[in-house]
Parts: structure tokens; sequence; C-alpha cells
């Protein structure tokens, strides 16, 4: 039997295993298998937590459908929670302080080159020269993963889950893409995430960075600021030329054991 916590950053769920105590091996098809809700132990990733050479542990992540990525800003701040000051990821090399109920994170300096993100060819990455139905000239960023930001009147009107996957799957993103939609609610800002390879999401802590990034750059809000997804609120700060930190809750619900 293998040992798991089961954690949440906002409603964005996982199941943590910590390989540190004793190999568990992962593969594309043992994480959809322990992500399916009705079969399986049920969330959003399956975050494998390994030795590591240069953090206090190295963090790998798998989406619902199998596919490994490089980051998530929610499973972060639950490793950090479990203990981990510096944690080694595909993206890079991430700091964390846990504070009380949860944690700030060094998520690193965002990438803005159309190669960055990446895209399947060069353009202008702060209004991309394209568009689906009302969403059109999306701000690309890569913060640890890549990310395409739309700026709306009203984020809970696009009809994300019938577009996220369109979008995200199209062939100008050769790595696929998470899907942000965002709107201004006074000195804030409300936002839903289709994430790639695991739908919508209640939060998504890339997200969050990605879509603030974008507003602060483009100069259409300040710095700190809160982003209020499905699942509750992030503080996100950013100063150009600086790395992103990301500050919100992490709940540890049970810990189990798995076949």
């Amino acid at each position: 039997m293998t040992r798991f916590h089961k954690m949440h950053g906002l409603g964005n769920d996982f199941v943590i295993f910590d390989a540190r105590e004793g190999a568990v091996a992962m593969d594309a098809a043992r994480a959809r298998a322990i992500a399916d809700r009705h079969r399986g132990v049920g969330c959003d990733q399956v975050i494998l937590l390994e030795p590591s050479e240069v953090a206090d542990v190295r963090m790998r992540i798998w989406n619902a459908d199998g596919g490994e990525v490089e980051a998530c800003g929610n499973a972060t701040r639950c490793v950090a929670m479990l203990g981990a000051g510096t944690i080694e990821t595909k993206s890079g090399l991430l700091s964390a302080r846990a504070n009380g109920a949860g944690a700030t994170i060094d998520m690193g300096m965002p990438r803005f080159g159309w190669d960055e993100i990446p895209l399947a060819y060069a353009m202008d990455t702060a209004a991309m020269p394209v568009g689906w139905e009302d969403l059109q000239e999306p701000f690309a960023v890569n913060v640890g993963n890549p990310h395409i930001v739309f700026f709306v009147g009203d984020a809970d009107a696009v009809d994300l889950a019938r577009l996220g996957p369109v979008i995200e799957q199209n062939p100008l993103f050769p790595e696929r893409v998470n899907v942000n939609v965002a709107s201004f609610e006074g000195e804030a800002i409300r936002l839903r995430v289709w994430e790639r390879g695991a739908g919508l999401t209640l939060a998504c802590g890339t997200g969050a960075c990605a879509t603030a990034v974008a507003a602060i750059k483009q100069r259409l809000i300040e710095s700190p600021l809160e982003v209020r997804l499905p699942g509750g609120a992030l503080t996100i700060e950013w100063t150009p030329g600086d790395p992103v930190l990301m500050s919100g809750p992490a709940t540890h619900v049970f810990t189990g054991e798995l076949d």
C-alpha cells in the first residue's frame, strides 16, 4: 500500500505521493486512474514528490488526462505546507514560505517571447492577432506553463466549457495552452480558467499569476492585487523585472493509502 495526501488550494485538488519515503511508479495511465473521480481517488492533478539534489524536494505534476506538465501554483502551496522551502519543478526552482493556513510562492520570472510561450510561429504576444468568437487578441505569457489571457466585460458570461478545449488544442499552441478569461471588479480581477488537461477547475494558481502579469504589464491595474476565482481569492504581486509572488491558502483534507 502507498500512502498519499489529499490536499487542495481553493478547491483545485491534488493527490500527493511522497516518493522520498519509498519509490512510487507513476505514468500517464496510472495518473488518469488515480484522478478519476468515480473509480479512483479523484483530483485535478496527481503530484509526485521525489528527492532533489538542488532543493528540498522535486515536484512532478500530472494533469487529470495523464499529461505531465511543468508547473502548478496551487499544488506548490500545498507542497510548501508539507514542509518544503525550495521546490524543483520542470519549469525551474521555486521558493516557498508557509504562513499559517497558506503559503507565499516565488513563481519565478514571467516570459513573454513567442518561442517561450511557446507559439507555433512569431507574433505579438501582448495582443495576439487571433480570436475565437468574442474572445479576441489575447495576451500570452509563460509563468512556468503556457497561458493566454482574454480580458472581457463579464468573465462569467463566457462559454468557457465549450471554447476552452477548442483554444487549448489549436495548432498555434504546440504544447497546448491554458485559457484565462478575466474581468475587472474594482481593484480586483474576476477570473475563470480552462486548464489544459484538466478542464474547468475551481482555481488555477499559474492562471492567476498570468492574468495579473498581463493586467499589470498593460497598466490596467496595480500590484499587489486580488484575483478572485470560483474557489476563492489569491493575492498576486509583480513588478516588471521581478519574479511573481503568489499568496493563498492550502488545505490538507485527509491522508490515505492506495493499492
